[in-house]
């Protein structure tokens, strides 16, 4: 039992320094530019793209802090602006695809998936579902009620109050991420050596087999699920190194997790904010669902076609 769990402590290190190299100086950049004029300078060129999504032009400032830093940033930017309730669904749904993006899309890197895939999908996912929200949805034009949520963010004055608080957010960041995969890391070493990882496979396999997924690849999503995608991508690392799941797999489990990652957490966090949150869950589990459903289909129709040609090519070759 100690050896296991010094075992699950060593991957838990491992990780962390693997993500932190990643987390740590986007963190502190991006802390640093949301005080600088480069924030103010993409505010405008996304404030006139704000009308097409019925959104007013206050709006860029959530979306481009909550997808530069993370959903907190861009709740704390809603409730300075009286947005109606409308308006703040829209920007939910949008946030709940796209947030702290810069991160979660540069950690994919680590499992070999490439980033340039991730935000692809994650922004078109953003643009479809603000327009057909906003086409197709009437109601919602009251003012939003936020509760108990009020902002009180006081803004460091300074080059050295700003740097301070860049390293002290990324610092913080870190902390978060080891205490998370940490004990998650101990948690799947003794279930991997007590055979309760097949256990958990074998349950969640006709949901993964549902999207072209193997079995292997269930701890991943149930890790994405439910803790996200920047401190899931421990176990997806792992996964890849000890558990075989394969390449494929691993692409069909970030795309199903861009949009639908952690998603008791990201649902919750915004029912302060006065809006209805069931369809906004029932929105990234359909989308999930769907898309990873279908690309996994046509995926695995095009591997088996190619697998045909090679058997027939080889048949005939040694024919020959």
């Amino acid at each position: 039992m100690k050896q296991t769990l010094i075992r699950g402590a060593k991957q838990g290190l491992q990780v962390t320094w693997t993500l932190s190299k990643v987390i740590f100086p986007i963190t502190v950049i991006i802390t640093i530019l949301q005080y600088t004029p480069v924030f103010d300078w993409l505010i405008r060129i996304i404030t006139p793209i704000m009308n097409s999504f019925g959104l007013s032009g206050e709006a860029a400032i959530p979306l481009v802090l909550g997808n530069s830093l993370n959903l907190y940033a861009g709740i704390a930017a809603i409730v300075s602006f009286d947005f109606t309730v409308k308006e703040v669904f829209i920007m939910a749904v949008m946030l709940s695809f796209s947030h702290n993006l810069f991160i979660e899309s540069s950690v994919a890197t680590r499992v070999g998936i490439r980033w340039p895939i991730i935000v692809g999908i994650r922004i078109t996912l953003v643009i479809l579902s603000a327009l057909l929200i906003n086409y197709f949805w009437d109601g919602g034009k009251s003012v939003a009620q936020y509760g108990l949520l009020t902002h009180h963010a006081q803004s460091p004055e300074g080059v050295v109050a700003i740097t301070l608080e860049g390293f002290q957010t990324a610092l913080i960041s870190i902390l978060q991420l080891a205490a998370i995969v940490l004990p998650l890391m101990i948690v799947l070493q003794f279930f991997r050596e007590l055979g309760w990882m097949d256990k958990i496979s074998n349950v969640v396999a006709p949901f993964t087999r549902l999207m072209g997924m193997e079995k292997n690849a269930s701890m991943t999503l149930v890790t994405g699920l439910t803790i996200g995608l920047a401190y899931g991508v421990g176990v997806m690392v792992q996964a890849v190194q000890q558990d075989g799941v394969a390449k494929k797999d691993m692409y069909l489990a970030f795309i199903f997790l861009v949009s639908c990652h952690a998603v008791v957490e990201d649902t919750l966090v915004f029912l302060p904010l006065g809006i209805p949150v069931w369809p906004l869950l029932l929105i990234r589990l359909t989308t999930a669902i769907v898309m990873t459903s279908v690309i996994g289909y046509f995926w695995n129709k095009s591997n088996k076609r190619n697998r045909k040609e090679e058997t027939e090519h080889e048949y005939t070759y040694n024919s020959i």
